[in-house]
């Protein structure tokens, strides 16, 4: 059950990274690409901080901490096994997309993100994932609380 949730993490950090590759070799820094139905703009941008800008160019701390939390998952991990789907499912999603950005940050020193939707901070697969992970754990704490 476990190889179930590390392949779809690891698929989830490969779609994230080739998107990210495809945007920094066809979009240029600061310059939108208008996706037909004008919902979505591509636009590149190096993100020194974390969501939303918060923590710019706090790199090193962003490194430790996503160490730490996936040192803490792994040290839990007989403990996860026992939870729920929903839970798994949320971890992994959230994992994946911290793993994601951990890349960029060692790498680069920031985070590509290129998805663009006018109302909201430009972001990534990888924030997709992360955001998914956070609001499906929410839930499923918030379920088994009530």
């Amino acid at each position: 059950m476990a190889v179930r949730f590390v392949v779809v993490g690891i698929l989830l950090v490969l779609m994230d990274q080739a998107t990210k590759l495809l945007a920094t070799r066809n979009l240029q820094p600061g310059v939108s690409l208008v996706l037909p139905g004008h919902l979505v703009h591509l636009t590149l941008v190096h993100n020194p901080g974390a969501a939303f800008g918060i923590l710019a160019h706090a790199t090193p701390f962003l490194v430790i901490l996503t160490g730490a939390v996936l040192a803490v998952v792994w040290l839990n991990r007989r403990k996860i096994a026992t939870q729920s789907l929903a839970f798994k499912l949320g971890l992994t999603l959230g994992l994946a997309g911290a793993v994601g950005n951990l890349i960029d940050r060692l790498r680069l020193g920031y985070v590509i993100d290129f998805i663009d939707l006018r109302f909201w901070p430009v972001f990534n697969v990888a924030d997709m994932s992360i955001f998914s992970g956070v609001c499906l754990l929410i839930w499923v704490t918030g379920r088994s609380r009530s």
